[in-house]
């Protein structure tokens, strides 16, 4: 039972029992019996209950108001408040709850960013490795085949030149896994080439069409937000590949009210019933409150699921 219906029976109670004193007792209050009949004392009874119900409904609105809000709090989604609109002790509660929203945001925001710099330290570190030492030793390996290939016998050549298209591709293979570990596209070329690169991997891979859509003259991002678009970008072309069953994906870069705004839109067979986001996709909500930004998950216009994710430009 609710802290309302506690109340209201509490009161119920004592006006009921009042009542019945009145109507039952003996002594001097017995004699009010020939004046006031008990269809009136009935009467007003039910209409001390009907006042006090109104006034306690208004009260404690707010508060069933301020519960609801609590249960559906959810600090990656950023920016929900209370209004306080309640005075006295309940509009302290509500004051007291968005100060501590926001301090839990600042505090998940602190510990998200410095986790998402020591993972992208960690990237770069593997991606360098990769590159410089097992690429480097593949490619040395690869040499060695070819150098071999010049005194072999027909069948051996034919061996190596078959060891050397295995070495080839796991070269690329290793290239590819550097370069979704560290984007160096997007150090030297910018965000568009970036992102670019990754849908057109990404239509070799999974064979899914990816319509691309990047704004000419976009305001200019700080360094680490234009990666956290990039990772948002690769986490939704992977769910893609893994759940949506999508042919083709709309990847766009636009511009918004005060940054840019990314869209990732496939037509695929959407959500499933009894739908809970997962780890990826609170990653994206994660990584989007570390920057100040705002994701969106939802239905796409024309079925499947849009990714959107809007952030603030440098200085903004």
């Amino acid at each position: 039972m609710s802290l309302f219906w506690r109340v209201f029976a509490a009161n119920a109670a004592i006006l009921t029992a009042g009542a019945l004193v009145l109507a039952f007792a003996p002594g001097p209050l017995h004699k009010y019996r020939a004046v006031i009949e008990l269809g009136g004392l009935l009467i007003g009874l039910l209409v001390m209950l009907v006042v006090n119900g109104a006034l306690l409904r208004r009260l404690f609105r707010p508060l069933e108001r301020l519960a609801g809000r609590m249960e559906a709090a959810d600090v990656l989604r950023g920016g929900q408040r209370v209004p306080v609109v309640s005075s006295g002790e309940i509009g302290t509660l509500e004051r007291a709850f968005n100060t501590m929203l926001e301090r839990l945001e600042t505090e998940r925001r602190d510990a998200g960013a410095y986790a998402l710099k020591a993972q992208e330290e960690e990237r770069q570190r593997l991606a360098r490795g990769l590159h410089d030492e097992v690429g480097q030793s593949m490619t040395a390996v690869l040499l060695q085949l070819k150098r071999m290939t010049a005194g072999a016998s027909p069948e051996q050549r034919a061996q190596l030149a078959e060891a050397q298209q295995v070495v080839k591709t796991s070269l690329e293979d290793v290239r590819r896994l550097a370069q979704e570990l560290r984007p160096e596209l997007l150090d030297h070329l910018g965000l568009a080439s970036a992102l670019a690169c990754l849908a057109s991997g990404f239509e070799q891979r999974t064979q899914v069409k990816v319509r691309r859509h990047f704004e000419p003259d976009l305001p200019r991002l700080d360094p680490r937000v234009e990666l956290v678009i990039y990772r948002v970008a690769q986490e939704s072309l992977t769910n893609v590949a893994r759940h949506a069953q999508a042919t083709e994906v709309l990847l766009s870069l636009e511009r918004g009210n005060e940054g840019v705004v990314l869209r990732v839109i496939d037509n695929g067979r959407g959500f499933d019933p009894g739908y809970a986001e997962g780890g990826g996709l609170r990653g994206i909500r994660e990584r989007a409150l570390i920057v100040g930004g705002a994701a969106a998950i939802r239905p796409g216009p024309g079925g499947g699921v849009e990714v959107r994710l809007e952030v603030p430009a440098e200085g903004a």
